[in-house]
């Protein structure tokens, strides 16, 4: 039977934090919409970030609670109000790089607009209070409440990457060695949906060193969390080489056909050993590298003798055996690492 999940552990900490949030401020005959949408914009990825944003949105609030009280004084309960309130909030918050603070602000102001009629230097001190509250609510739930973790995730979401970065080697070789026309868009398509693949891992990363300070990892937990991250880099390396083979014109290939079925073999290998580690074979994949290395210098020995001089440029055929060469380096090191 299929398991639904209904509610993830920030969707719950963010319903725990809105009661909690609410139930204060009834308790102490303060309106609560303006501390519960402080608290649900607060409970964060992680602790850190929190605090962090928490800090800039009680000046934020603050700001757009006085501008709401200024011009409701000024001008009553009007349209003008309402924009000015807003104008205001946004333009002094981002002049002050309280950026992470404006919706909120702008937020609290508006909404300050319909619900104060009288003693407005009470509503402005009990609307901080209220802001108060969201936020120490919020945080003190998130840091105790269901700590994340993102280790499992990061680990699946690298060997996902690896599996995506195996195929596209596959790909962009087979590609340059069969002259396919046309497919450099196909192919950036495919490395940019990678590459925003790895931006999103980076951030889970982020993500975990910065939780790590308030749930520290054990040692062994701390060691694999640093090895994902050689890993992610590893796989950024290797992606990078991709890319540049893709933006490489490879119109004019000096390959015989032998040689030209050693590298497709050669990426074939090194693309199914990314996408499943049990393919790995150290020996082979050393033999193979040594392989496509020799190519390299005699491809670039062979120019020069032609040339009788050093060319001032790579030829095709040079800059796919390097950027392959580069690529079995790293996958090399990938699993070396993951042997350690």
């Amino acid at each position: 039977m299929k398991h639904i999940k209904l509610a993830g552990g920030r969707i719950i900490k963010t319903g725990v934090a809105i009661f909690i949030t609410a139930w204060i401020c009834v308790l102490l005959d303060w309106p609560p919409v303006f501390a519960v949408i402080t608290a649900i914009v607060t409970v964060e990825p992680t602790v850190s970030d929190s605090i962090k944003k928490g800090i800039v949105r009680f000046p934020a609030s603050a700001i757009g609670s006085a501008y709401a009280v200024l011009f409701i004084s000024l001008f009553g309960n009007s349209p003008l109000t309402y924009t000015l309130a807003a104008v205001f909030t946004i333009t002094t918050c981002v002049r002050l790089n309280l950026h992470a603070g404006v919706l909120v602000a702008t937020l609290t102001s508006v909404a300050m607009v319909e619900v104060i009629h009288s003693n407005f230097l009470m509503s402005f001190f009990i609307r901080l209070g209220t802001t108060t509250t969201g936020l120490v609510v919020s945080t003190v739930v998130n840091l105790f409440m269901l700590p994340p973790d993102y280790t499992k995730e990061i680990a699946g979401r690298l060997q996902t990457l690896a599996y995506k970065t195996g195929i596209a080697i596959e790909k962009v070789v087979n590609d340059i060695l069969d002259k396919e026309p046309n497919v450099t868009v196909v192919e950036q398509e495919m490395a940019d949906r990678v590459d925003d693949f790895i931006h999103q891992t980076e951030e889970l990363i982020r993500y975990q060193k910065e939780e790590s300070k308030y749930h520290p990892l054990t040692r062994n937990e701390w060691q694999h969390f640093q090895a994902e991250q050689f890993d992610l880099r590893r796989l950024q390396l290797i992606h990078y080489h991709i890319g540049n083979l893709i933006h490489t014109s490879f119109t004019n290939l000096e390959l015989t056909d032998d040689k030209k079925i050693a590298i497709r073999n050669a990426a074939i290998k090194v693309a199914a050993s990314l996408k499943d580690p049990h393919l790995y074979d150290q020996k082979e994949h050393k033999e193979r590298l040594q392989q496509l290395t020799e190519l390299f210098w005699d491809h670039n020995e062979e120019i020069t003798i032609k040339k009788q001089q050093h060319p001032t440029s790579f030829r095709p055929v040079l800059i796919m055996l390097y950027e392959l060469v580069s690529i079995y380096n790293l996958v090399e090191r990938y699993y070396k690492t993951k042997s350690q």
